[in-house]
């Protein structure tokens, strides 16, 4: 079974590698330095996901499997180890953007929320403003329920 574990510096060549290879924003990695969790096989990052800290809420961002591992579960164990994490960090709820996987998050307990009902210091990100297209699904899920 492949178990997801905190990215280590060494790995954010490979996860660049992945978004890019999915068409998934890179840019403002270094300056936004969100929190990444990886799946290894054989060594290599086959998925991968990030929180990005925004007071009580994080962004929840960079979900990414490779082309040959999707819909085998990596998704939902990334997804579910950044939960995990948010839980930990007292987060209360996670925000996120997507261009191409609202089923998928609909599945995870994620709903359709409006960009607008987002922290305003989320909105302001990069990913709001310029990375992710204004018609971009806005989703949320509450981590207290």
């Amino acid at each position: 079974m492949s178990e997801s574990e905190s990215a280590s510096a060494a790995d954010l060549v490979p996860i660049r590698a992945l978004l890019e290879a999915s068409g998934l924003p890179t840019s403002d990695l270094a300056s936004a330095r969100p929190e990444f969790a990886v799946i290894r096989e054989r060594g290599q990052v086959v998925a991968a996901g990030a929180l990005q800290r925004y007071g009580s809420s994080a962004l929840l961002r960079s979900v990414v499997v490779t082309a040959a591992r999707r819909r085998s579960g990596l998704g939902q164990i990334i997804v579910a180890e950044l939960e995990r994490l948010a839980r930990a960090s007292q987060i209360t709820r996670l925000i996120l953007l997507t261009e191409t996987a609202a089923e998928f998050f609909t599945r995870q307990g994620y709903r359709v929320i409006e960009r607008g009902a987002a922290p305003k210091d989320m909105q302001e990100s990069a990913e709001f403003r310029s990375l992710c297209p204004t018609s971009a699904t806005c989703m949320a899920k509450s981590l207290t329920d």
